[in-house]
């Protein structure tokens, strides 16, 4: 079984560390199997984390028998990590094991030199720092994560979760990990290259405004919409609908639909042998050639490649 250990160092962010240890240990195969095991290695038995204790399960010696390691940030970036710390990421990522981190959990791959001549992200607040501090890493502030094969990185709390999820459908498929976005009630299509929420003057609308149309999307997303019939589901104007969704998603009524219907598309890719055509009609693209279009756009290849990709499981 995959086994993913996340790292306590001293003075983590606790919501940081929580996220990768929920969201796969909750994650289940198709038979109900849990899809991996999760540990919770630390530097020390008892850590501080900020206003809480934390107490891990393992030291660092179970980091060399993980399969994926998840880095969490911690609330003060300008103390240093412990050095064995850093040196069993560094052995661990030369063994082929797969390093991710949340947040500002950036500073510590980047500590380790695992970053170097890589992409990678980190919150926005704290972008330029970390490209000031280590100007060989290639910082993009403005995505929710970056897949750098087996080094990914993610920007906000948020994005942890996002990226969580990611690995998961990189691990065993769409089916899998939309189960295990529904537990965590989330939302499966925030691909990587979506902006970060960077809010300077917070919107007059409360977070949840959009929730009843964006489920109505889900389910009637096959269909011939246009903007005026998501504006009537939405019982707004056509321009209040572009304003909320922009406030909201960071994206147009439009785009959020098309990601819909190619995240559709996806499971009935991995999940079925019909035709791309078939596909196409049966998540509401209104040609294969659209179809086709949109989704190499969003997903990076075409749908023949991705089902041959992500059909048992990647």
């Amino acid at each position: 079984m995959h086994t993913v250990a996340a790292l306590a160092l001293p003075d983590t962010i606790a919501f940081d560390l929580a996220t990768p240890i929920e969201v796969f240990r909750r994650a289940r195969m198709p038979d109900g199997r849990a899809a991996y095991r999760v540990v919770v290695c630390g530097t020390e038995p008892l850590l501080e984390a900020g206003p809480i204790r934390i107490a891990t399960d393992h030291g660092l010696d179970e980091l060399a028998r993980a399969d994926t390691i998840v880095v969490p940030g911690r609330h003060d970036i300008t103390v240093p990590t412990p050095p064995d710390a850093l040196e069993s990421l560094r052995v661990a990522a030369a063994a082929g094991t797969r390093v991710a981190s949340i947040c500002v959990g950036a500073f510590t791959l980047a500590e380790a030199g695992l970053l170097d001549g890589r992409p990678a992200t980190t919150h926005w607040a704290a972008s330029d720092l970390l490209a000031q501090r280590y100007p060989r890493v290639d910082v993009d502030p403005q995505v929710l994560y970056v897949d750098d094969g087996p080094v990914l990185t993610s920007a906000g709390a948020s994005a942890g979760l996002d990226l969580c999820l990611h690995m998961i459908r990189r691990d065993h498929g769409t089916a899998v990990a939309a189960d295990a976005a529904r537990l965590a009630v989330a939302p499966l299509h925030r691909d990587g290259g979506q902006a970060q929420f960077i809010v300077h003057n917070p919107p007059d609308l409360a977070p949840a405004t959009l929730e009843p149309l964006l489920g109505w999307i889900e389910e009637h997303a096959h269909e011939p919409l246009t903007l005026a019939d998501l504006a009537t589901a939405g019982r707004m104007s056509t321009r209040s609908l572009h304003r909320r969704f922009h406030a909201e998603t960071g994206q147009s009524p439009v785009e959020w639909l098309t990601r819909v219907r190619v995240r559709h598309a996806q499971e009935l890719l991995e999940t079925t042998d019909h035709a791309v055509e078939t596909i196409s009609d049966r998540v509401g693209f209104a040609s294969p050639n659209t179809f086709r279009t949109h989704f190499r756009r969003l997903a990076g290849v075409n749908p023949r490649t991705y089902r041959t990709t992500f059909r048992n499981g990647g």
